[in-house]
């Protein structure tokens, strides 16, 4: 089933790795004196003779991603969110045939009010020193490739937005295999071509549904939904 617009924007978010953002100070008014650093309390109170003690720094809180389940080299992985019930993508680390890791694959679902062809969709990471021109190429077993362009670069590597029929996922679901080839920028006459194994796709993208439904439900519960593509916001209500 697809996710809603504001579930899936927010696994998505999520689950793609971000640069840290700068610390920003405000600086003082002119002719102010600037303000005195304030000394950072750790976790376990105050520090003994003004030595700080340390705050720990990720977790497991909202918005830190977990693999739920393996299916063969896919991965289910989800987004922890507040209510408990976490939306979540199918994920496969790929690598070439010396064992190196190269790129990443996550499929996901598409929001629900979505004009079709596309059912579901995925983001292909390559690594940066990719030739964009050359774009990426899917096949599915013996059927023809297909071309794919790439979409922007981040500081993780440049990215690849692809949509998927209803009979292309019917056919994942019956393959064995499937192979992504893509181009180096330094070697334009060269091919680097990534296996995609199908083994598990079927039970992972099953529980990735599964888990999507549960999370569509929770965020409709709580009101967190969102118009439907195309359509306006509702208007707030008149104060009285």
């Amino acid at each position: 089933m697809a996710m809603t617009k504001s579930t899936a924007l927010a696994l998505i978010l999520a689950l793609m790795t971000a640069p840290l953002a700068a610390q920003e100070t405000e600086a003082p008014a002119e002719g102010e004196a600037p303000a005195a650093p304030t000394e950072a309390v750790p976790a376990d109170g105050a520090s003994t003779d003004g030595l700080s003690m340390g705050q720990e720094v990720g977790g497991d809180g909202v918005g830190s991603s977990y693999v739920a389940a393996s299916f063969e080299a896919w991965e289910q992985r989800c987004v922890r969110t507040e209510s408990g019930i976490d939306p979540c993508q199918l994920y496969m680390l790929l690598k070439d045939k010396d064992g190196n890791s190269v790129a990443e694959f996550t499929m996901f679902g598409l929001p629900a009010g979505t004009e079709g062809p596309a059912v579901a969709g995925a983001t292909f990471i390559a690594p940066l020193e990719t030739l964009l021109t050359s774009g990426m190429m899917l096949q599915i077993d013996a059927d023809k490739p297909k071309a794919y362009p790439f979409t922007f670069c981040t500081q993780i590597g440049c990215i690849a937005r692809l949509g998927f029929t209803a009979e292309e996922i019917a056919q994942m679901k019956k393959g064995a295999n499937a192979m992504i080839t893509i181009v180096p920028f330094v070697a334009p006459d060269a091919k680097v071509e990534l296996s995609l194994s199908l083994k598990g796709f079927t039970a992972g993208l099953d529980a990735v549904n599964a888990a999507n439904e549960k999370a569509d439900a929770a965020a409709i519960a709580a009101g967190d939904t969102a118009p439907a593509e195309g359509e306006a916001p509702a208007e707030p209500a008149a104060n009285p």
